[in-house]
């Protein structure tokens, strides 16, 4: 079983995350916005069970518990409400994000033991990763 515990800061962006928000609805300002926050994950992993934190610039800290092979509800920063499945794949952690009108997936991976990389794929396709570092 892959170990995500640790701290992690983003570190880089690869692919269209433009593209990705612009897919996801997000307004042009907000995306310009997107671009310039900083973001740590506190992960900590007791098996299949997870508790993430997320930090970020200018934005109230995110919690996240459950356990990968369930689903929990989220609220996000738009006040949409989210359903979000979880499932292993190959050590990887796969998260389909159900809104009303779209669905869009996560996943968050080990690169290295230093190395996290968090992949979006929008409704429409459009890819990026966040690769984030260990702290």
């Amino acid at each position: 079983m892959t170990d995500f515990n640790g701290k992690w800061n983003r570190t880089s962006t690869e692919g269209d995350y433009d593209g990705f928000l612009r897919d996801m609805n997000v307004p042009m300002m907000k995306r310009q916005v997107a671009k310039l926050i900083h973001s740590e994950h506190h992960i900590t992993q007791d098996g299949d069970k997870m508790s993430v934190k997320v930090l970020a610039t200018g934005q109230n800290e995110k919690h996240q518990e459950y356990t990968v092979g369930g689903s929990f509800t989220e609220i996000k920063v738009t006040g949409d409400t989210e359903e979000v499945t979880t499932e292993w794949d190959c050590g990887k952690i796969k998260e389909t994000h159900k809104l009303p009108s779209f669905t869009y997936t996560l996943v968050r991976e080990l690169r290295d033991n230093d190395t996290m990389v968090v992949h979006l794929k929008s409704p429409k396709d459009t890819q990026c990763k966040h690769i984030y570092k260990r702290m």
